[in-house]
């Protein structure tokens, strides 16, 4: 694909969806033959040659590296004969980070898009297409094309305007903002921590992180999903959107967090560490993070997938959104009905959770 037109139609906002960071899993090999990710991008040309609409579209063996879970559709789906994989999945793959998943020059290619998506199930005997963390906005359009939509919860950080950490402490209860500063002073005890971008972040830098994602990689899924080759990648390609934030003790790294600097909002991705230091975690990922994205005049923190913990350090509840293409009439009523009472539930939780924010009441 050629680069620039691919980012005129991705935008400068989501990282995720450049040009840089779509070619970088793939020429790193964490997407690609023996990852169960085989891309399979969808475009439409127009008269001129020139892309006027891409689906940033993948066909998956497997449901891994995709945080909104269809193991239960999967597994009802073989025991009813079928064979669920390989699907499509239009997505930034290991990025459960909400951005636009049509990529089109004007919003009557969309459809289109969608149509073209679903010939390729019925071609090639998919069991379905599925669209994650979609961007609200575009949302309608794939309901317009018959999709089904589902929703899930995460919580994300949002700058009020605040002039420093400080004043954003000072919205908040003050018993939760005693813990805060409690938390920051223990992770900070005997600890230096430093955020990096762009040349400053140095291949030992990357060594370091490395040793930390392979050890959260091999807890949380068994086997990281980014190969070594891959970080390299991502910082040559677009290192002053990367921000590697390590905390040294006696001059040694021990723990690290990487995130990706958006056009609005600060996107954590990975975590780890090789010391177990009370907060630390917590310090490294969400307050760092915070204090970033008020300096950097960035409007939200998006700290990735999960985690109720994150409620109580600022992270407010914000619902996310995907949607499903599943050709099969009897399959795809039965999916209606459960996300119909899915999404109840994850409503009734979202109120639930908003009660329960630090924030001054």
């Amino acid at each position: 694909m050629p680069q620039a037109e691919w980012d005129a139609l991705a935008g400068a906002d989501n990282p995720f969806m450049s040009y840089a960071f779509l070619t970088a899993l793939e020429e790193s090999g964490s997407v690609g033959p023996g990852t169960g990710w085989s891309p399979a991008p969808i475009v439409i040309e127009g008269l001129e040659g020139k892309l006027v609409g891409a689906l940033p579209a993948y066909a998956k063996g497997h449901s891994q590296g995709e945080y909104v879970f269809d193991h239960a559709w999967a597994d009802a789906w073989e025991r009813a004969g079928g064979s669920y994989y390989p699907k499509l999945q239009i997505a930034a793959p290991f990025t459960p980070a909400t951005g636009p998943r049509l990529l089109v020059s004007d919003d009557k290619y969309a459809v289109p898009l969608l149509r073209a998506a679903e010939q390729l199930c019925t071609q090639h005997g998919f069991s379905s297409a599925h669209a994650t963390f979609i961007e609200p906005d575009q949302l309608e359009m794939f309901e317009r094309a018959g999709w089904l939509a589902r929703s899930d919860i995460q919580f994300h950080w949002t700058n009020r305007g605040y002039a420093d950490f400080e004043d954003f402490l000072g919205a908040l209860a003050s018993r939760k903002r005693k813990a805060v500063r409690k938390e920051r002073a223990a992770a900070q005890d005997g600890v230096r921590i430093e955020r990096l971008t762009g040349e400053a972040i140095l291949p030992e830098h990357w060594d370091a992180f490395w040793e930390f994602y392979q050890d959260t990689g091999a807890r949380k899924w068994g086997t990281p999903y980014l190969t070594r080759a891959a970080f390299d990648l991502l910082s040559a390609k677009m290192g002053e959107q990367l921000m590697l934030i390590l905390a040294f003790m006696d001059d040694e790294p021990i723990a690290g967090a990487l995130n990706f600097i958006g056009g609005t909002a600060l996107y954590g991705r990975y975590w780890g560490c090789s010391v177990d230091k009370p907060f630390l975690h917590f310090e490294i990922c969400y307050y760092q993070a915070i204090d970033a994205a008020i300096e950097l005049g960035l409007q939200r923190v998006e700290a990735g997938a999960q985690g109720g913990h994150k409620l109580a350090r600022g992270y407010e509840p914000v619902q996310t959104w995907s949607a499903h293409y599943i050709p099969d009439p009897g399959f795809r009523s039965a999916v209606a009905d459960f996300l119909v009472q899915e999404r109840r539930g994850i409503k009734d939780h979202a109120l639930q959770l908003g009660v329960h924010t630090p924030f001054k009441k």
